[in-house]
């Protein structure tokens, strides 16, 4: 990447090249062979396109390769495009299925991590006690309880992360045992079954449609007890049967103290990074997310697919436009036409509500330089890395498949990465351009900053900086590795900057995409 020029071109079929930093009127990209030279007509900010030709109105617009959309205006050469001047209109994608299939390199080691084995075999990063609410009327006893578990009772418990509440904005007013239903049942279940929770007890009101001993039946939870069992029913306490709020916090605590000294009964021990899941996810980004964070991501994901652990792409809405690029490394047409089922039905979604899939890029977005939900989701995509597409879930599913794999989740952070830890991720990795200050509580959430003034801006927030990658000091490659090693490291109890600032207890986002009654 050729850090004495102001632009970027990210590739040799691109009409548009990318400002590495803000760019002045007048600045100057050049061709690698100095054949072109393109003059900024105006100022171009950091993220920014400008024009390598002029374009008539309906002229294509292309970046990383591939269409971002369509000229709306004319357009001379050294111009800022974006949303006055470009606009999205339907593309016809040619989907192939398989033919971009690719053979990673096999490691010249297996890794390990320091994590928590549970007694069912599987792979812990965190060890947390819940408290799982089954209804929104039940969250706020669901905050008094966790409240009495502060520093002063916990530090006698040293292995122990925490104790957390599990609150979310539903549980009621849909159809019993509907999709709605099915859905939530299945998100709280993957949390509750989760390897990063230790013991939980589930709280409800009483008479709400998401009944606490259907979705223990349902789902055939059990739990650690006060003699280190792990096999058996989670405690169900409904505040309506208990007699009220302060009853049910007392009785609550009582037990949950009773849980505590067989909870913290665990030592972290070397295990395979192969049953690492991963979840990937990108917020607030912007138009270096597909130069250097998401990228460097992605080589990180091809090396924890090496080694034969699982990465998930979320985020369906921002795969929107990219998706052909992912059937051609689909192992076989049933799993790629699974995702093409998936964006059918995100369209179809959106046109009831009178909206578009292109909605979806945010104000913050589109002041970090992104035009298109195209531009974005090709940006987005590039966290998959290479390796072949193994599987497509839908949200909150139990993720079973090693390899890469996607999960359909809104574009929407919290509710995406709800359905990713749902879903088994024991670890998130975050790529941000704005700043997201995300974590998600009981899993560990490592924020990537895809620019160098955001990481040096929220230094507090963020993890691991790939914006050295447009400063011409790194390469995408060598933050890759940075990224991989990090995860390990964090997996293994390194607490990410979410971690230490206790960022994660507000972000359990149940997604629902049905009515309320």
């Amino acid at each position: 990447m050729r850090q004495n020029s102001p632009f970027v071109l990210l590739n040799e079929r691109d009409t548009v090249v990318v400002a590495r930093d803000t760019a002045p009127a007048g600045g100057v990209w050049t061709s690698t062979d100095g054949m072109q030279s393109v003059v900024a007509r105006e100022q171009i900010d950091l993220g920014h396109k400008m024009a390598l030709r002029p374009f008539a109105p309906g002229e294509t617009v292309v970046k990383f390769g591939q269409p971002i959309g369509f000229a709306t205006k004319p357009i001379a050469a050294g111009e800022w495009i974006h949303s006055h001047n470009l606009d999205m209109a339907p593309l016809d994608r040619d989907f192939e299925f398989g033919t971009d299939l690719v053979q990673l390199p096999v490691p010249n080691e297996q890794r390990t991590f320091l994590g928590y084995r549970r007694p069912d075999g599987r792979a812990a990063t965190r060890n947390y006690v819940a408290v799982l609410t089954t209804v929104n009327c039940s969250a706020t006893s669901a905050n008094f309880i966790v409240d009495a578990f502060d520093k002063t009772i916990l530090k006698d418990f040293p292995n122990i992360d925490g104790v957390i509440a599990l609150n979310h904005k539903s549980g009621c007013s849909f159809r019993y045992t509907g999709p709605d239903h099915q859905m939530l049942s299945r998100t709280l279940s993957g949390f509750a079954q989760h390897p990063n929770i230790v013991a939980y007890i589930i709280l409800g009101l009483g008479c709400e449609t998401g009944q606490a001993s259907y979705l223990a039946e349902q789902f055939d939870l059990v739990t650690l007890d006060g003699s280190g069992s792990s096999n058996k029913r989670p405690l169900v306490l409904n505040i309506q049967d208990l007699g009220g709020v302060r009853k049910t916090v007392d009785y609550a605590v009582g037990k949950l103290k009773e849980l505590l000294p067989a909870a913290n009964d665990v030592h972290r021990v070397p295990i395979p990074i192969s049953e690492l899941i991963l979840g990937t996810n990108c917020g607030g980004s912007d138009g270096h997310s597909g130069i250097t964070a998401n990228p460097a991501l992605g080589v990180a994901s091809d090396m924890l697919v090496a080694h034969g652990g699982t990465s998930a792409l979320a985020e369906t809405t921002e795969i929107y436009g990219g998706e052909h690029l992912l059937t051609r490394r689909a192992v076989s047409r049933a799993v790629g036409e699974k995702l093409i089922e998936r964006i059918r039905w995100w369209e179809e979604y959106s046109a009831k509500f009178g909206a578009k899939i292109d909605n979806n890029p945010s104000v913050g977005n589109k002041k970090g330089g992104l035009t298109t939900i195209f531009e974005k989701s090709l940006g987005a995509i590039a966290k998959a890395g290479n390796a072949p597409l193994t599987a497509v879930y839908e949200y909150s599913e139990p993720m079973t498949e090693k390899g890469f794999v996607i999960m359909d989740t809104p574009g929407f952070d919290p509710a995406s990465v709800t359905g990713l830890v749902a879903g088994g991720a024991n670890i998130v990795i975050f790529t941000t351009g704005r700043g997201s200050c995300f974590g998600c509580k009981p899993v560990p959430s490592i924020k990537v900053s895809t620019n160098t003034p955001i990481y040096r801006r929220m230094i507090d927030d963020m993890d691991l900086n790939a914006g050295t990658i447009t400063d011409g000091e790194k390469t995408v490659e060598e933050v890759g590795h940075e990224i991989f090693e990090m995860m390990i490291d964090v997996a293994s109890g390194k607490k990410t900057k979410s971690e230490e600032q206790g960022i994660g207890d507000e972000e359990f986002c149940p997604w629902m995409p049905g009515p309320i009654f």
